[in-house]
């Protein structure tokens, strides 16, 4: 009898324990997220929105780097023919070459540029009160921000560009687009041999054109979401369908109005020293008037019909799962 009391009461421990673990398990992530930076936690919370984002829309970014940089005849066979040919050719692991290295970029990318807007933001309050708190702010935090992530971690986009360039043909899966020498490897393979033909110089070939790019389009992206989010009810205004159509539209403003710089850097991105796409660009401004003088004025839009189709989900998750993650990690709220 007493041993079966015994278990009775080992039953009645281990059917009430797990709310007591709970409990402290509870207490013990608000302890560790109440002792963690607030620019930590929103790092972390800017580079798990840029991979989630990024990851989602990969076979998109794909197509829209072969059609930027005129890769083969993917321009005139259209969206989902190019994702069937790719698919096909190099199997499902195709639609996502150069992922890794666009990930490995986006992460630190996205992580600095939320976390320095935060911070830019906090500055210009700060040191300028007569600035206030309004989309203005957001404009140059935003632009400010987006210089920043783009100066840090511009080689590992280069990486990205000339991986995805790579296109394997029919037959012959260690074949690649017939403009580079040989594929490559991976990012490191990359880095090293662009660094081997062009140094540091080499590494940043289209940056110029990214900073003239990045700086608008950054800034206009949280303008437009800080704006639109403002003119939402109070209720609407944490929802995530709410983020979801803020976000959604301040990427596809934002992108619209930059769209031919973003052209100009990729064409950039697969040139090396031994001219690999055409002749060589001097310039951001050289490269808009060689690429509509030479290949005409839709290819500085090339590609934008499938960047809309990636930029609305990719904006949306992003800007979504950045707010959404701050709640999580119990950023606290901005002022204004």
């Amino acid at each position: 009898m007493d041993t079966q009391q015994s278990g009775y009461d080992l039953a009645s421990a281990l059917v009430g324990a797990p709310p007591k673990f709970e409990a402290e398990r509870a207490s013990l992530q608000d302890a560790i997220l109440a002792s963690t930076p607030t620019s930590v936690k929103q790092l972390i919370a800017g580079g798990v929105a840029g991979g989630l984002s990024k990851t989602a829309v990969a076979p998109l970014e794909r197509v829209k780097i072969l059609y930027q940089i005129k890769h083969g005849n993917f321009q005139s066979i259209g969206v989902f023919r190019s994702l069937s040919s790719i698919a096909k050719t190099e199997g499902l692991r195709g639609l996502y070459r150069g992922n890794g290295a666009s990930v490995l970029r986006i992460v630190p990318y996205a992580a600095l540029h939320f976390a320095a807007y935060e911070k830019y933001r906090n500055w210009i309050i700060e040191g300028v009160p007569a600035a206030g708190t309004g989309p203005v702010v957001d404009l140059v935090a935003g632009s400010l921000a987006g210089g920043t992530a783009v100066l840090c971690t511009y080689p590992l986009d280069l990486a990205r560009t000339r991986l995805a360039y790579q296109v394997s043909a029919p037959g012959n899966p260690s074949s690649c687009g017939s403009v580079l020498p040989a594929p490559y490897k991976g990012i490191s393979d990359v880095c090293t041999r662009v660094y081997k033909e062009g140094g540091v110089r080499g590494l940043y070939r289209g940056v110029c054109p990214t900073i003239w790019g990045i700086l608008p389009y950054a800034g206009l992206k949280f303008f437009v979401y800080e704006t639109l989010k403002g003119y939402l009810p109070e209720d609407s205004r944490n929802s995530l369908t709410g983020k979801l159509a803020c976000g959604a539209t301040a990427g596809v403003v934002g992108q619209t109005l930059t769209y031919p710089l973003d052209v100009v850097r990729r064409q950039m991105q697969v040139q090396s020293e031994n001219a690999l796409v055409g002749a060589q660009y001097k310039g951001t401004l050289d490269g808009l008037i060689s690429i509509a003088r030479g290949q005409g004025w839709k290819q500085l839009f090339a590609g934008l019909g499938v960047n809309y189709m990636k930029l609305v989900p990719s904006a949306a998750i992003g800007f979504a799962a950045y707010d959404s993650l701050k709640s999580t990690l119990q950023v606290p709220p901005r002022g204004s």
